[in-house]
């Protein structure tokens, strides 16, 4: 099994006729992906590698009964963009877009409460449900299908190094999550660690860090009294200085707030095995799950 994507998801690009739209959105059709409609206002009628291009996503989803959005447009429309998704009753929506501005995620995040609907992302690599679909921008061949390690992150390149290290390790996933690393954003660990939790197939948990903000830590206490499959964390930015931005918007510490040593001891205290050396993670994780 999976969560939130799998091999019947039906996947429309918004931003398909851009650089980046066009170029993802042959990898992920490459992997296997159900690639079904492509979204760009004023460019209707056109076709990109035979997916039909639409002006709105209410007629995409219309005539090719879309279910999931991935969001290739500029930062000052694709707040926009995930909220007229979410007004078409598209079930998930994959922000990949850098830079929107935090006010736009501010009323979108307010916009989306009530609604079926679930953002991941922004600023994020996506999702991938190995050998079946692949929403987002992760290179496909370093995943393993067949489980049963979930992964979830909110650092993309990182994704991409543990992922890589599980499946050298013989460690096959069955959804890797990016959830992205801007301040504000949709789905959160709390919710990934809750799928994972009931999904029969998923027997243990990666859950990637790194310093600022207290998802980590607001995690950490959720595990504590709900989680019952091993988890193995690591966080990026243990030699952070204070003050010092470190990639991601949101990652920034703050005071005493938001430190990798703060987060690590929350994630300790709640039973999660930690690791601190990125370049052994794979035999880490190999030695905890039970594959060394």
């Amino acid at each position: 099994m999976s969560i939130f994507v799998d091999k019947k998801t039906r996947v429309m690009v918004q931003g398909i006729t851009g650089r980046e739209g066009q170029f993802h959105t042959r990898q992920c059709i490459a992997y296997g992906t159900k690639v079904v409609a492509g979204v760009t206002p004023g460019k209707g009628g056109q076709e990109m590698d035979g997916i039909p291009v639409f002006n709105t996503v209410q007629e995409a989803v219309d005539r090719t009964g879309a279910d999931c959005s991935l969001i290739f447009v500029p930062p000052a429309y694709a707040a926009e963009a995930v909220m007229e998704s979410a007004d078409c009753g598209v079930r998930i929506v994959v922000a990949i877009t850098e830079g929107i501005p935090v006010l736009d995620m501010m009323k979108v995040k307010n916009y989306l409460k009530g609604k079926p609907v679930r953002l991941i992302g922004p600023n994020c690599p996506g999702i991938i449900t190995p050998g079946e679909c692949k929403v987002g921008i992760m290179p496909g061949p370093i995943h393993k299908p067949g489980g049963p390690i979930g992964v979830i992150s909110r650092s993309g390149t990182l994704t991409y190094e543990v992922v890589h290290q599980l499946t050298k390790k013989g460690i096959g996933q069955t959804t890797c999550i990016g959830i992205g690393g801007d301040p504000i954003n949709g789905t959160t660990f709390i919710e990934c660690l809750d799928a994972f939790e009931n999904d029969p197939a998923t027997k243990g948990m990666v859950m990637v860090g790194e310093i600022g903000g207290s998802s980590e830590e607001d995690a950490s206490a959720f595990i504590e009294k709900h989680v019952t499959k091993p988890i193995v964390g690591f966080i990026a930015g243990l030699t952070a200085p204070p003050g010092r931005r470190m990639g991601h918007a949101g990652a920034i510490i703050s005071g005493g707030s938001g430190t990798a040593k703060a987060k690590i001891v929350a994630m300790e205290k709640s039973g999660i095995h930690v690791c601190r050396d990125l370049g052994a993670f794979g035999a880490f994780c190999a030695k905890v799950f039970g594959y060394a």
